[in-house]
């Protein structure tokens, strides 16, 4: 369990390390316009990944057959169904999105970009059946491989092509390639196409409620981007892209182990009943959220002076949105835990209805955080939703006796603490972006 949460903690810091070098690069190589188109087509084909969820992953990780090839062979061909059919789903919704968006060009990205979904549908479950037993190190490490590819693919088109479809190839090159290296070194089942029904049917029940709580999250992670896009330029929303990234770093790092490391963990104990365990989960979960809350502190500190050392001037006002996001993003940290537990425990309906209930809160604060003071009022907006929604998490939580009120005190007024200092340092600066945005 150890190995494996260092594994994945590293792995994807070392990914985002390497995110940010791409970022540096390709911000001097393409204009913010195309880092905004390509925040739109983003929108669109993680929705689509998202709101067709199956629960495939989970599934194998936490079904008592998900050793088995049949149920493995099962699994695959429902994922690689899923992939063709979001192709076809993004060359239907290609021109609709481009006229309310007003960008004709997105009528042809779409498209393209949308063939990545079709090769990741090919992604062997070979990579589940690692996690599933937390033998994280090699698919990290592969991950990683795969990734420095792709970063690599991509700012040879950026320089040969000058253009947002230097990022479209890219997306298609990088999912091409992952697919490629998983199959050639990972060891174990080899997939084929084959559905039997009754695995089917049992993937499908459960995945059910993964399908509905994955379109919940879809406004979770993208809904800012969906709305921001309706009320900034190409060019500001490139800005916003860029401070985006650096901002939900942290909590994208804590939110990766815990799928990996807590499904799992939860399958192989029994803190309910055992002692020993409860201990265990209760050091590794507050070792995830306050690490968690120690990184986001960092970037809400310090998100400006990363951003004017790291970019040029057109992207000075990203660092104060790194500010702001980060410090959001510490309101809902002490959620994240709980909602692993519920799915370790097959409780894929309540996991739904505490992600849908956050997705409604925190579009409803956007929206009118947006309106009311632009963008910096869509994420203060965002932190609130975030704090308001735990409350659904600590219902869940109780139900299936894993509430730590002790875990939630400590980082939630770390977060409180944190988001302060950080919005009184920068207190100037926010009341100009204040003022701008209303």
């Amino acid at each position: 369990m150890v190995r494996s949460s260092a594994s994945i903690a590293l792995g994807n810091g070392a990914s985002q390390a390497l995110r940010l070098l791409s970022n540096l690069v390709l911000s001097r190589l393409l204009f913010p316009e195309a880092f905004g188109l390509m925040a739109l087509v983003t929108v669109f084909i993680t929705g689509l990944q998202m709101l067709s969820d199956a629960g495939v992953s989970p599934s194998i990780m936490r079904n008592e057959r998900g050793d088995t090839p049949q149920f493995l062979n099962t699994a695959w061909s429902v994922q690689v169904l899923r992939g063709a059919v979001l192709w076809i789903l993004t060359v239907a919704i290609a021109s609709p999105v481009a006229a309310v968006y007003n960008e004709p060009l997105l009528a042809q990205l779409l498209p393209v970009a949308g063939i990545s979904l079709l090769i990741t549908g090919l992604t062997p479950t070979r990579y589940e059946t690692y996690l599933r037993h937390l033998r994280a190190a090699r698919v990290t490490l592969l991950d990683l491989i795969s990734q420095a590819i792709g970063i690599a693919a991509v700012t040879v088109l950026a320089w040969w092509l000058q253009s947002v479809w230097a990022l479209v190839f890219g997306t298609i090159l990088g999912a091409a390639v992952r697919v490629v290296i998983l199959h050639a070194f990972l060891d174990g089942h080899v997939d084929r196409f084959h559905i039997n029904r009754e695995d089917a049917a049992e993937i499908i029940t459960f995945g059910r409620w993964i399908f509905l709580s994955s379109i919940s999250g879809f406004f979770v992670l993208q809904g800012d981007k969906a709305i921001l896009g309706a009320y900034l330029s190409l060019a500001a929303l490139g800005v916003y892209n860029i401070g985006y990234f650096m901002g939900i770093f942290a909590a994208q790092l804590t939110d990766v182990v815990q799928a990996k490391v807590m499904i799992p963990l939860f399958r192989e104990t029994n803190p309910v009943k055992n002692s020993h365990d409860a201990l265990v989960v209760k050091r590794l979960r507050l070792l995830l959220s306050g690490g968690g809350l120690v990184l986001l502190g960092m970037f809400a500190f310090g998100g400006t002076i990363v951003i004017e050392m790291l970019y040029d001037p057109r992207y000075a006002s990203a660092g104060l949105i790194v500010v702001l996001i980060a410090s959001a993003q510490m309101m809902g940290l002490a959620s994240k835990v709980y909602d692993q537990a519920a799915l370790a425990y097959g409780d894929s309906r309540g996991f739904f209805i505490v992600v849908a209930v956050r997705a409604v809160v925190q579009t409803i604060f956007l929206w009118v955080g947006v309106e009311t003071f632009g963008v910096a009022g869509a994420l203060v907006g965002q932190g609130i939703a975030l704090l308001a929604a735990h409350v659904g998490s600590i219902m869940l939580a109780r139900k299936h006796s894993c509430w730590d009120p002790l875990h939630d005190g400590i980082i939630i007024g770390g977060a409180f603490a944190l988001s302060a200092g950080a919005l009184f340092l920068h207190r100037d600066g926010l009341m100009t972006f204040f003022a701008v945005g209303s």
